[in-house]
């Protein structure tokens, strides 16, 4: 049966993916000329190929022995995105105040962790699955708090006071799994520069 192994994906070799976050739009052009847009997707969903971080053959043996121990697309795993894996911009450190959770009501101690993009009704709330181990500060109207975490949920030690807001900091990987059966590999194109294509798609835990 699948399974989710909670192993990351090769950082030497993850790092050089080329991939993002992708969209179904669905669109009805009308007789009159205007389009009727429709999503039937509440969460974006991140597709990435990892071939161009190949660079030589220690990544393609360490490679090779993730997809197998991985049993191609059976089984999914942690992927560090190298373009988006933290609560806050690249350019600054992680911290307690980077990403509003949600407001407290006295008897709530449960949080999902998210992370925001975009500003006001528009902005999209994505939510996290898989926090880094110890990369994870919270805090209660600014203060840092104790807390343990939960899978993708922060548990506060006590309730956050009615109107208080609850905050986050982490670093985070994605649940993905590959997107083939197959490795195909020539020794002699790779050696003379050829990108394999080892395509990752993100999926849904739980």
């Amino acid at each position: 049966m699948s399974a989710f192994h909670d192993v990351l994906f090769p950082l030497s070799v993850g790092l050089g993916a080329r991939g993002g976050p992708e969209r179904f739009t669905e669109i009805v052009e009308l007789a009159s000329g205007h389009e009727e847009r429709n999503s039937p997707w509440a969460h974006s969903r991140r597709r990435w190929d990892a071939g161009p971080g190949v660079r030589s053959a220690d990544d393609l043996a360490l490679l090779t022995a993730f997809f197998e121990a991985r049993r191609g697309r059976l089984h999914a795993f942690r992927f560090r995105d190298p373009a988006d894996h933290a609560s806050s911009i690249p350019s600054a450190q992680v911290s307690a105040s980077d990403q509003l959770l949600g407001l407290g009501d006295g008897t709530r101690s449960r949080f999902p962790l998210l992370k925001r993009y975009g500003e006001g009704q528009d902005a999209y709330l994505r939510p996290i699955a898989l926090s880094v181990a110890g990369s994870v500060q919270v805090a209660v109207n600014g203060a840092v708090v104790d807390f343990t975490v939960d899978g993708a949920e922060i548990v506060l030690a006590e309730p956050a006071p009615d109107g208080a807001s609850v905050s986050a900091g982490f670093r985070f990987d994605v649940p993905v799994r590959f997107d083939t059966d197959r490795l195909e590999i020539a020794l002699d194109a790779f050696r003379a520069g050829a990108v394999l294509s080892v395509p990752l798609v993100e999926v849904k835990l739980g």
